[in-house]
């Protein structure tokens, strides 16, 4: 699965490299989140699969928080992007004249929007991970997870952890609750100027350009609060939900872009094209 992670999203990133047609503000965005999901399931996957091989589950202090690190990091730049995304098709819906999308989502813009995003991500990472620092904990501490989760490895301290854990309901409720509230309010108003297209064509055709993104920020938040919202932290409920989200989300996203996308699907195919030409061209050579 890790494979078919990497492999989707990074043919995706090429797609949208490779071909003028998808240099728009929707697909930079994409592009950047398949990158966001490559890292993300990077920080907990190899290593996972590493203590498969090995027939161990150990792993070192310093790579436990430089893995808590890495997955606030990219799980935090997952949230901001899927907002930033709603807000693209919100604008590029609900702005009633065709004109004003160019003006308004400029490259300029964009960028920002994923610098901003970017930043935030990056900056509340560190505290947390400088504050996990100064905890003392036992030597030898079991987690009951495939990775490092913040939330269980505070449980393994023996020290003070109301600092930490104020921190973290505080960074939990606004990346869930912030975000969230963004993605649903352009969505009421997009679904709001779906509803005064006059014809059933137009309103599917318009509705059909949020089907994916709304496939992805379900299965995100589905499996997000399955995790997070779930009271047992050993439950094989809550276990199914944290791989989920960690890994079957990531890997799905390529799929659910690209197989309703015909834009996506030509520049694979021109990809695949070239691929085979200088195949066949090395070959008769």
């Amino acid at each position: 699965m890790y494979l078919v992670t990497v492999l989707g999203n990074g043919l995706i990133i090429l797609a949208v490299g490779s071909d003028s047609h998808l240099h728009t503000p929707m697909y930079f965005f994409l592009s950047t989140l398949s990158f966001a999901d490559i890292c993300f399931t990077s920080t907990t996957i190899p290593k996972m699969l590493v203590n498969i091989q090995t027939q161990s589950k150990s792993i070192t202090y310093a790579g436990c928080i430089a893995q808590m690190y890495f997955f606030m990091v990219f799980g935090g730049m997952d949230t901001f992007l899927l907002t930033v995304m709603a807000y693209d098709r919100f604008v590029a819906i609900s702005i009633c004249h065709p004109l004003h999308y160019p003006v308004i989502m400029n490259p300029c813009v964009c960028g920002l929007l994923v610098l901003v995003s970017w930043f935030i991500s990056l900056s509340y990472s560190p505290i947390q991970s400088l504050l996990m620092l100064r905890l003392s904990f036992c030597t030898n501490g079991l987690i009951p997870h495939f990775y490092c989760e913040l939330a269980q490895v505070l449980m393994l301290a023996y020290s003070d952890t109301s600092v930490n854990h104020i921190l973290l309901y505080m960074v939990t409720s606004c990346l869930g609750i912030v975000p969230f509230s963004g993605i649903l309010f352009s969505y009421s108003r997009i679904a709001s100027s779906i509803l005064r297209i006059p014809s059933a064509t137009g309103k599917y055709k318009t509705f059909s350009t949020c089907v994916s993104h709304l496939s992805v920020v379900s299965l995100f938040y589905g499996t997000g609060f399955g995790v997070y919202l779930s009271s047992d932290a050993s439950s094989w409920r809550r276990m199914i939900a944290f791989v989920m989200y960690t890994v079957v989300t990531p890997m799905l996203n390529p799929f659910i872009y690209s197989l309703r996308n015909r834009d996506i699907k030509r520049a694979l195919q021109e990809i695949l094209r070239r691929t085979l030409y200088v195949q066949g061209w090395e070959h008769l050579s």
